[in-house]
């Protein structure tokens, strides 16, 4: 049974479940409650900094203190719903690296912060419990655990108050009442889905490396209507507003592409733009009543319309696909 919390009235509910909707795959819910965790860390603590990858962030999420010296680390895991013995090898993985990398680099793990977005069950609690106070011992460290109780005490404080309204609350709680609902956000039906799997979008994403794209095709599923829609009124302001969403969000991609290439680390694009449309989704033209699955799908109608890929080769693949 998950815990409970009392919130202040007014208050949206903390769902940690957010991650995986926002993020699309499993990769991009790690990627997405990291990012949180960081944020987190930054409010509640003085000077905390994160570790690109570049190939490895030497197991460090977020960190304060000084990498010539002594520094606290934030370790997050998106274990979802609830975290069991199966993720004790994660656990001692997760420790055992960043120990690793701080003798081979020069520093030292003063604390170390598990952070977990559900609860542990009992025999994982027990495990916890014992296993903590043992490589505290045998470390000289402190374990800590940032588990749904704690995370949500954290963001409900005033430090974390900004943390939890940008990752947790959908809208605004001073939206105009005058604005018109949102788009309902449709199932792709099987033949649909089944026919874009042959899409350009499809192909980009796969020469990326992306494995699991169901949620793709939602995405692209539904700004594709919306822009069918539009079309088809063809009312200059929609067309206008549309037309300054898709220049936004191709703005977006090709500033991340172009940092991506530079750094060698296009294997992080996807993530990277993702992360750019959520934080954007909220500026984009009111009228067009999106959803932010529809501000990802627009995005995949970029790809497919062979104005963006997710590879350094993407032109190539978009001059030699055949839209048949």
């Amino acid at each position: 049974m998950r815990d409970s919390i009392a919130v202040p009235t007014g208050v949206q509910p903390i769902s940690f479940d957010v991650h995986a909707v926002r993020g699309g795959s499993p990769g991009g819910a790690r990627d997405d409650f990291e990012t949180m965790i960081a944020q987190l860390a930054a409010a509640t603590t003085p000077n905390v900094r994160s570790v690109a990858a570049n190939p490895g962030d030497w197991g460090i999420d977020a960190f304060a203190g000084n990498l010539g010296g002594a520094v606290t680390v934030w370790q997050s895991k998106y274990f979802m719903p609830v975290t069991t013995k199966k993720h004790v090898q994660q656990v001692k993985d997760s420790l055992d690296n960043v120990l690793k990398a701080a003798v081979k680099n020069g520093h030292t793990i003063a604390s170390w912060i598990l952070c977990i977005p559900s609860s542990m069950d009992g025999p994982m609690t027990a495990w916890w419990d014992t296993w903590a106070k043992a490589r505290e011992k045998e470390h000289s460290l402190v374990i800590q655990l940032w588990d749904e109780t704690a995370l949500r005490k954290k963001l409900l404080s005033p430090e974390g108050d900004d943390v939890r309204r940008g990752f947790y609350e959908t809208y605004a709680q001073t939206a105009p009442a005058s604005v018109e609902q949102l788009r309902l956000v449709l199932e792709v039906e099987d033949d649909k889905a089944a026919a874009l799997g042959s899409a350009l979008f499809i192909r980009q994403m796969t020469e990326a490396g992306h494995v699991e794209l169901d949620s793709a095709k939602r995405q692209f599923f539904n700004a594709d209507l919306v822009a069918r829609e539009i079309a088809h009124k063809d009312v200059p302001a929609e067309v206008a507003a549309l037309s300054s969403a898709d220049a936004t969000l191709h703005g977006l991609w090709e500033m991340q592409f172009n940092e991506c290439a530079a750094e060698d680390a296009l294997r992080l694009l996807h993530t990277r733009v993702w992360r750019d449309v959520r934080n954007e989704h909220d500026k984009l033209p009111k009228s067009l009543r999106l959803e932010l699955v529809h501000s990802w799908g627009l995005v995949h109608r970029l790809v497919d319309n062979r104005k963006a890929g997710w590879v350094k080769h993407w032109r190539q693949i978009a001059a030699e696909h055949s839209d048949g």
